[in-house]
């Protein structure tokens, strides 16, 4: 499985390989809080991360010292003052390939804490989208689907991810060039919002065989039988 972590930007940004070290580094509820909020948000600082996590300040900043150590942000130079530094995250697209950690017995804590931290931060934005009070354009704009009628193999799961994640550019790409044209919108229309794109694909073992599985023992004759799929949508 591999996991995307790319927050907004104005051009085009280097991809960095989590390593073991930057994944222990990372792997922190809190720690993984902020570099959201940092990611999604732009800068800030110790106390104003603190007040909108409901953190004690010397707890934040002891993470913020971690996360730039570990090369996750760093420091805003210019602003601030030595009581007072505003912190801002790095601007790289981070990529994560647990076959990496395979045969690493020591990441495995961290790799468990990170994709569940990661998989809740992206059911809470969706909760969150459900719970803002958007106009009907948007709302007839945001989508939360689900469709289990594939069948594919591994390189075709490969090559579907591969897909969106080049359309996703696409539009990128064509957001950024109108925002560098400085093009003015059509009277009446919607301005431009962030918007976040996710995507989960994995494969799913039918019921049928985990069935199978656990009577392989006791029933050894049992011919394995798969179930129907179809579709849901929003």
């Amino acid at each position: 499985m591999t996991t995307r972590d790319e927050g907004p930007r104005a051009a085009p940004r280097p991809t960095r390989r989590m390593d073991a070290r930057s994944l222990r580094g990372l792997a922190h509820p809190l720690r993984m809080r902020i570099l959201e909020l940092l990611t999604l948000d732009g800068p800030d600082t110790a106390t104003g991360l603190s007040r909108r996590l409901g953190e004690n300040t010397g707890t934040v900043s002891w993470h913020l010292r971690q996360l730039a150590a570990h090369d996750f942000i760093e420091e805003e130079a210019g602003r601030g003052t030595r009581r007072e530094r505003w912190w801002r995250a790095v601007a790289v697209s981070r990529q994560l390939n647990t076959t990496d950690f395979r045969d690493d017995p020591d990441a495995r804590g961290p790799l468990s804490v990170y994709v569940h931290e990661l998989v809740q931060q992206h059911f809470h934005q969706v909760v969150g989208y459900l719970a803002e009070d958007w106009g009907p354009e948007w709302r007839d704009a945001g989508a939360i689907a689900q469709w289990h009628d594939l069948r594919l193999t591994p390189d075709q799961l490969a090559a579907l991810n591969k897909e969106v994640e080049d359309v996703v550019d696409r539009h990128r790409a064509a957001a950024r060039d109108a925002a560098a044209e400085q093009t003015s919108a059509a009277p009446g229309a919607s301005a431009a919002q962030p918007v976040i794109v996710q995507l989960q694909s994995f494969p799913r073992t039918p019921r049928a065989d985990r069935s199978a599985r656990s009577d392989a023992a006791a029933h050894p004759d049992r011919a394995d039988r798969t179930d129907d799929a179809g579709r849901t949508g929003r």
